[in-house]
């Protein structure tokens, strides 16, 4: 199983474009978020303990998501490829998936990274709080923080994959279709 991380602050098109890298490559799109979420409203152990920090707004600790990861990779170990979408977000989460790909036999083949400037990441924050029925995109504090825990932990986690990983970076300021095609041109680079 090859294995992509789609990384870049809230707000910049992860989701989006790991839809459509997974309809386009055949693999199996994981959030983050979503599989959190899904932990929360079905009362795990694991769950329980995110709703807390994402109620916040906080980063659940690296020690939960090893956890959780170690699960999500067992559950998706027969497929072609995973890309994961809001993980890793601190050079500890990098230490731990390294480390968890490593013990199961399996590789990142890439990072993919899109980088959007914060005012139109706000920009982006409010149009989605008025289209969402999550609550936690309702509030405009939550917004601000989530951007600015990415600048002072994923940011850092970013530079330091680039250390150990491919990582290609792309300018997610144009449309859906403009980042989706600067990001399929890298896969044939």
């Amino acid at each position: 199983m090859d294995i992509y991380i789609i990384t870049g602050p809230p707000y910049s098109g992860k989701g989006t474009q790991s839809e459509i890298l997974t309809r386009e490559l055949q693999l199996k799109h994981i959030s983050t978020g979503d599989r959190c979420r899904l932990e929360q409203e079905q009362q795990t152990a694991i769950g329980l303990v995110m709703a807390e920090y994402h109620r916040k707004g906080d980063l659940v600790p690296d020690s939960i998501m090893k956890s959780l990861f170690g699960q999500i990779l067992d559950e998706n170990i027969e497929e072609i490829g995973i890309i994961l979408d809001g993980y890793p977000r601190t050079t500890a989460q990098v230490d731990t998936l390294l480390e968890l790909v490593r013990e199961k036999g399996l590789r990142i083949k890439r990072v993919l990274n899109i980088e959007v400037p914060r005012a139109e990441l706000m920009k982006r924050a409010m149009e989605r709080a008025s289209t969402s029925d999550r609550e936690d995109d309702k509030a405009p504090a939550t917004h601000i923080k989530r951007i600015e825990i990415f600048e002072a932990t994923t940011k850092p986690a970013i530079a330091y994959m680039k250390e150990k990983l491919r990582v290609d970076t792309f300018n997610g300021m144009g449309t859906i279709e403009e980042t989706s095609r600067l990001i399929r041109k890298s896969f044939n680079q």
